[in-house]
C-alpha cells in the first residue's frame, strides 16, 4: 500500500504537469473525444501559468521541476528532433548535461570522504564542473602521476530522492493500470519496475566502473566508437574516476561544425556500435544520449557514462538479429513468425496476417531518406498494429527498444538524411552469417538432442497449439534438419569404414 507521502508526491506531479500544461498540452488536446476535451480545458484553466512558452520550453521547466525520473525521459524525447521538431529538442537539450551544479566544496568534502584520502593526496589539481546531470556531476582533475581525468560525483541525497521517484511513478503506473485499461497490453508497472531497478543502479558508482570497465573492452575491440578506462583505484560507492575522454561533446552546438567531420560515418557508426554491443555480446550501453557522447573528426565516438546498461539473453539476441534481417531482405513473412516465436504476439493471433500488417509499415519506410519518413505517422502505425494483435510490453526489451529509439535519434540529428537499415546491414548480416550458419545450428541442435535425452521420459513433448506457429518452426528448422541428416550420415560412412578396413 503506497504511504501518504508518495500519494502527495503523486498529486503534487500532476500539479506540477497541469501548471506547466504539460499533462494535456494544449496544442493537443483538440485530438481528444469531446468530454475528455472539456475536461482538459476546464483543468488548463484552472492551473495553467497564463505564459507563452512553447511546448518544448514548458516541458523542460515540468521535467526540471520533477527531477532525476522525469530528466530522463525528457532526455529520451530530446533525441527525437523528426518526431517533435528541432525547436522542441532544443528546448530540452539543457536537460542532458547543463543543469544546475552543487557547490565545489560539497564536491571536494564528497571526494575525501568517499576515497578516504585528502584531495592533494589523490589530485595535482581538481578543476571545476564540466557537466551537471540528474543524478550526478563530473569534473576535470589530474592524477599525481600526470593523467588527465574526469571525476563523477553523485549528488547529495539523490538517493532519496530517486526512492521517491520510484515510488511514485509505480503508485501512478497501478492507477493508470486500474483506471486505464487500454494501457494494460503496455505493461505499465512492469516497465516502472524496469526502469527502477536501472535507476537504482546508477545510485552505486562502483557497479558503473564494472559496467564501464566491462563494455570497454568491447567498444575498445570493435572499430567503431571507445570508451575511456577506469582508474580502479580511485573508485567508491559515491566517486568514479575515469581517463579523460577527448573530443568535443556531442551536445555542444560547435560539435557538428568539426572540421573534417563525416557525417554519413559518424551516425553509421554509432548504430553500428550500438547493434554490435547488443547482437555480438549481449551487453550493451543503455544511455546513448547526446550527453554521453564526445566526437571526434573523422568519424570517431567516444563514450562516457554507464550507469545504465542493457543486456540480452541468447534467444533474444537470435529473436532481434533474424527480425532485423528479415526486415532488411523485406521478408516480412519471417519477421512475423519470428515474433510469434518469440511469445511477442499472442498464439491465436494470424502468422499471413501479422506479417500483412509488417508489409505496410516497412515498406514505406525501407529504402527512403531520413528526411523523407515521417516517424510520428510511424510510430503511430505502429502502436495500432499491436493494439490489434493484441501484443504486450516485454520488460526485458525495455531498455533496449529505449536505447534504440535514441541512437536513432542522435544518427538523425548528426546526419539527417540517415539510413538505419543500411548501416545496420553489414553488423546484421555478419551476425546471422556466423550464428546461423549450417555448422552453428547443427551444433544447436545436437546440443538439443542431447538436452532432451537429459530431461525425465515422464515430461510432455510441448507442441505448438497454433498450426500456423508449427508450420513456421518446421520450415525454419527444414535447413537444420538436412544438416543434421548429412552429419549421421557421415558418421554412419565413417563407422562402416573403420569396421570394413
Amino acid at each position: 500500500m503506497a504511504s501518504l507521502a508518495t500519494w502527495m508526491r503523486t498529486m503534487r506531479t500532476g500539479l506540477v504537469l497541469l501548471r506547466h500544461d504539460a499533462l494535456i498540452p494544449r496544442e493537443v488536446s483538440h485530438l481528444l473525444p469531446p468530454i475528455p476535451r472539456f475536461l482538459a480545458g476546464v483543468l488548463r484553466a484552472i492551473f495553467a501559468r497564463k505564459e507563452k512558452l512553447r511546448p518544448g520550453e514548458r516541458y523542460a521547466l515540468a521535467f526540471h521541476d520533477l527531477g532525476p525520473a522525469f530528466i530522463k525521459l525528457g532526455q529520451i524525447l530530446s533525441t527525437r528532433g523528426d518526431i517533435f521538431g528541432r525547436q522542441f529538442i532544443a528546448d530540452l537539450s539543457h536537460l542532458k548535461d547543463k543543469l544546475p551544479a552543487f557547490s565545489q566544496a560539497v564536491a571536494e568534502a564528497t571526494v575525501v570522504e568517499s576515497l578516504g584520502k585528502p584531495i592533494d593526496a589523490i589530485f595535482a589539481d581538481f578543476g571545476g564542473v564540466l557537466g551537471a546531470a540528474s543524478i550526478a556531476q563530473a569534473h576535470e582533475a589530474v592524477l599525481l602521476d600526470g593523467r588527465k581525468v574526469a571525476v563523477k560525483i553523485l549528488r547529495p541525497h539523490i538517493e532519496e530522492i530517486i526512492a521517491a521517484d520510484i515510488a511514485m511513478l509505480t503508485l501512478s503506473a497501478r492507477l493508470v493500470h486500474i483506471f486505464v485499461p487500454l494501457s494494460r497490453r503496455l505493461e505499465p508497472e512492469a516497465f516502472v519496475a524496469t526502469v527502477a531497478q536501472s535507476l537504482l543502479l546508477e545510485l552505486d558508482l562502483r557497479l558503473e566502473a564494472s559496467a564501464c570497465d566491462e563494455i570497454g573492452n568491447i567498444i575498445n575491440a570493435e572499430p567503431y566508437m571507445r570508451a575511456p578506462k577506469v582508474v580502479w583505484h580511485q573508485v567508491s560507492r559515491r566517486v568514479i574516476v575515469t581517463e579523460w575522454a577527448d573530443g568535443t561533446p556531442l551536445s555542444s552546438p560547435e560539435a557538428l561544425e568539426l572540421p573534417g567531420l563525416d557525417h554519413k560515418e559518424t551516425a553509421d557508426n554509432l548504430i553500428r556500435a550500438f547493434l554490435s554491443q547488443a547482437l555480438d555480446h549481449g551487453v550493451f550501453h543503455a544511455d546513448l544520449h547526446e550527453g554521453n557522447l564526445f566526437v571526434q573528426a573523422p568519424a570517431q565516438l567516444i563514450a562516457i557514462d554507464f550507469g545504465i546498461i542493457g543486456r540480452l539473453r541468447p534467444q533474444e539476441r537470435r529473436y532481434l538479429a533474424e527480425m532485423l534481417w528479415g526486415f532488411l531482405r523485406r521478408d516480412y513473412k519471417r519477421v512475423a513468425e519470428v515474433h510469434f516465436e518469440a511469445g511477442y504476439v499472442p498464439g491465436h493471433q494470424n502468422v499471413e496476417s501479422f506479417a500483412q500488417a509488417l508489409r505496410a509499415v516497412g515498406e514505406p519506410v525501407l529504402g527512403q531518406k531520413a528526411t523523407e519518413v515521417s516517424m510520428g505517422r510511424l510510430l503511430t502505425q505502429l502502436f495500432e498494429i499491436t493494439a490489434q494483435f493484441d501484443m504486450h510490453l516485454r520488460p526485458e526489451l525495455v531498455l533496449l527498444q529505449k536505447t534504440m529509439v535514441s541512437v536513432e535519434g542522435v544518427a538523425r540529428r548528426i546526419y539527417p538524411e540517415h539510413d538505419l537499415w543500411e548501416a545496420a546491414r553489414p553488423v546484421v548480416k555478419a551476425w546471422i552469417s556466423r550464428e546461423l550458419s549450417p555448422l552453428n545450428e547443427a551444433k544447436r541442435l545436437l546440443e538439443k538432442l542431447i538436452k532432451r535425452l537429459d530431461e525425465p521420459a515422464a515430461v510432455p513433448v510441448a507442441i505448438p497449439a497454433d498450426a500456423d506457429t508449427l508450420r513456421a518452426e518446421l520450415r525454419h528448422s527444414r535447413t537444420v534438419g538436412y544438416v543434421a541428416l548429412l552429419i549421421s550420415l557421415l558418421g554412419l560412412g565413417v563407422m562402416v569404414w573403420l569396421a570394413l578396413r
